[in-house]
């Protein structure tokens, strides 16, 4: 069984801090939609790794939602970076992390195009359970 590589990062202030684990070599994504495009995304996850969030006390990050409203994108509420997106599904929380937040960014892997559009919330739901990162959001 190949190890698992820990990858950290986090926004720019510390408030909110990322650790992705994966056996997997990242493979980040671009998402098409204009929330993506705008902040110049690179999306990783991994369904057979683990991530954590790690959010300092007092420095709850924006939470926003947008197009069909199933995940929270969290952006630091210092310093304005966007680093995941979580989902809450049958009780576990799953995440894509934005691989330009970690410490190495790996700025040498081309993200591959994706795109969206035309999902519904029950596939888009499920996508996510089968492709995100099963994810803990932890508060300190």
């Amino acid at each position: 069984m190949t190890q698992q590589v820990a990858h950290g990062g986090g926004c720019h202030c510390g408030a909110l801090r990322v650790e992705f684990r994966s056996a997997k070599p990242l493979a980040p994504r671009a998402c098409d939609c204009s929330f993506c495009r705008k902040h110049g995304v690179r999306s990783v996850s991994d369904a057979d790794g683990l991530a954590s969030i790690h959010i300092t006390a007092g420095h709850e990050p924006l939470r926003y939602r947008f197009g069909l409203k199933t995940a929270d994108f969290l952006i630091c509420s210092v310093c304005g970076v966007y680093v995941a997106a979580v989902i809450a599904i049958e009780g576990q929380t799953y995440s894509v992390l934005n691989l330009n937040a970690f410490d190495n960014p790996h700025a040498d892997i081309a993200a591959v195009p994706m795109s969206y559009e035309g999902e519904g919330i029950a596939d888009r739901t499920e996508r996510r359970r089968r492709v995100w990162t099963p994810t803990k959001v932890l508060v300190a």
